[in-house]
């Protein structure tokens, strides 16, 4: 899918819209009834398998603990802490090592983890008590005794909890703290960019919650959430801002703009109206420390800061009729932070890719131009084996890197001389003639896999096929534009609408919802043929033009 950016077409503002039609129904941004029980039954399992695939290598220690709250660790004798959510130990150990005359309860309801901890060379019984417990569920004391715990530390920890769950644990955790003693908390903030990454993607499992792309789940707080939770259950509000920061990695040319809430909370024997204060008006003492500079991933400040590792990749194998592709994608735990979506191989592109290698006749001899190609390429690389010239194309630059070495790791000569890697920013007048001084003869075929993600997107697609199409055809073959696509943001209507003014028209659509009996010619032919195709999604639509 292309990353897309302000461009040079411009759109008649006075002429009359027409109602919309809706032919199908714009998909909910929810994950449905089934998935959200399932998210929520097999939250273990999704961590568990986690820790498996990641062991210890994904999280980092989190040394900032001393800087932000080293005071409430030091004093004289001995403090006893609990690690909410102990992961495979990156709070623990370094708390251990700074601190000598503290004693650690560890727990995590993923039984990985806890042998994650307990496997680390620092390790020791005589100062770390780690075991399986699932707070929304399992009661506490019957591992620590009640009210024997000094400070409770639960950092991005709470936000994988359902949110009707998440007093449960705050009252689990009050039975075994001190009077007075104290919950260190940071987690995610509403606004943080991971949150927004999820708009549109069907991931969302109630206000503020989502699931990720491996099961687990996230929620961001708000302050009126955050505070209502700690005072309901027993906490007064000791400290508490909000922090946002901009962080970019210069070397992927990724940024993110993170929020995250800290606090302090303190336990209380009673929590009457004076005695718990309020998170309202708080925002005006946030920390904004994004103003005035950068930070670099590379630099190690946003390691230190969410305690994960800077963004790599991965190699995912693509099987294709005959074909084996070895794609080279942003890892899955970084995709929904990344500025690009270009970086990750979505499921159009799959189907689209199969049909054409069961179907050559669609690209043989021709001209091909793949809009948005994102870092697989893969419907490009299958056009190359029987096509005259091949353009893959997209506007991110490390989308573009990615896929050229992507494109050079699986095609060999003759192949790979015919598949050009181009940039082509929708609407850009520079970029449409720097392809056209390649290809004056435009192209015959135009392939776009889910390139309708957002509604600003929809005119410079159209107005870039348009200037690019073949102008020369006979009737027997006209040139053809063809998108594959969920319906995410944009519904069918606005599509075609946009198509029309630049001169496409609907031939032929098909929809795995559409009885095959209703779908026209072209499209039920591709499928018509013996082989088996990857529809990854019943929500997955074929919308076939050719040039008026």
């Amino acid at each position: 899918m292309a990353t897309t950016r302000n461009t040079l077409v411009h759109v008649n503002g006075n002429q009359e819209q027409q109602p919309k039609i809706v032919i199908y129904s714009t998909p909910s941004d929810e994950v449905s009834s089934f998935w959200r029980e399932k998210y929520e039954k097999d939250a273990k399992k999704y961590w568990d398998i986690f820790y498996k695939r990641h062991q210890d290598k994904f999280f980092k220690d989190r040394h900032y603990l001393d800087k932000e709250w080293g005071h409430h660790f030091s004093g004289e004798g001995t403090k006893v802490i609990l690690e909410v959510g102990c992961g495979a130990g990156n709070t623990i150990f370094p708390l251990l090592a700074t601190y000598p005359d503290i004693y650690v309860h560890a727990c995590d309801f993923s039984p990985r983890a806890v042998v994650l901890v307990k496997k680390h060379k620092d390790f020791t019984e005589a100062r770390v008590n780690a075991f399986v417990c699932d707070l929304t569920s399992d009661d506490l004391c019957k591992h620590i005794a009640p009210s024997s715990v000094d400070i409770v530390t639960m950092i991005f920890v709470l936000s994988a909890v359902s949110p009707e769950k998440m007093p449960l644990v705050v009252q689990n955790i009050r039975k075994v703290l001190k009077p007075n003693g104290r919950m260190l908390f940071r987690d995610y903030a509403t606004g943080d960019l991971a949150q927004e990454r999820f708009t549109g993607k069907e991931q969302k499992i109630s206000e503020n919650f989502y699931v990720r792309g491996d099961g687990t789940r996230a929620f961001y707080f708000s302050d009126e959430f955050l505070g209502s939770l700690f005072k309901e259950n027993g906490f007064s509000t000791e400290e508490h801002f909000v922090c946002c920061k901009q962080v970019e990695n210069r070397s992927r040319e990724i940024v993110m703009n993170r929020r995250w809430v800290q606090a302090v909370f303190q336990a209380v024997e009673s929590t009457t109206e004076n005695e718990v204060s309020h998170l309202e008006g708080d925002c005006n003492k946030s920390k904004d420390l994004a103003k005035g500079f950068e930070i670099d991933i590379s630099e190690g400040i946003a390691v230190d800061m969410f305690g994960i590792s800077s963004p790599s990749e991965e190699i995912i194998e693509v099987a294709i009729r005959d074909h084996i592709f070895k794609i080279k994608v942003l890892s899955k735990e970084y995709q929904h932070t990344c500025t690009s979506t270009g970086l990750m191989l979505w499921e159009s592109a799959r189907l689209m890719a199969s049909i054409l290698a069961q179907n050559q006749n669609i690209i043989t001899g021709k001209r091909v131009l793949e809009l948005g190609s994102g870092c697989g390429g893969i419907c490009s690389m299958i056009a190359a084996r029987s096509s005259n010239l091949v353009f893959a194309t997209d506007v991110d630059k490390k989308t573009l890197d990615l896929l050229t070495d992507n494109v050079t790791s699986n095609l060999k000569s003759p192949f790979l001389d015919i598949l050009n890697v181009k940039k082509l920013e929708w609407g850009n007048e520079d970029d449409i003639l720097a392809v056209k001084q390649l290809n004056e003869k435009g192209f015959d075929v135009i392939i776009g896999t889910d390139v309708t993600y957002i509604t600003e997107a929809i005119i410079p697609l159209f107005a870039t096929a348009k200037e690019l199409i073949s102008s020369t055809h006979n009737s027997k073959e006209p040139p053809a534009l063809i998108l594959c696509h969920v319906l995410r943001r944009v519904d069918e209507p606005y599509i075609l609408s946009a198509a029309s003014e630049y001169g496409f028209v609907l031939v032929d659509r098909w929809s795995d919802r559409i009885p095959s009996s209703s779908t026209g010619g072209i499209i039920r032919s591709w499928f018509s043929e013996c082989g088996q195709y990857e529809v990854p999604s019943t929500a997955l639509n074929i919308m076939y033009f050719h040039i008026a």
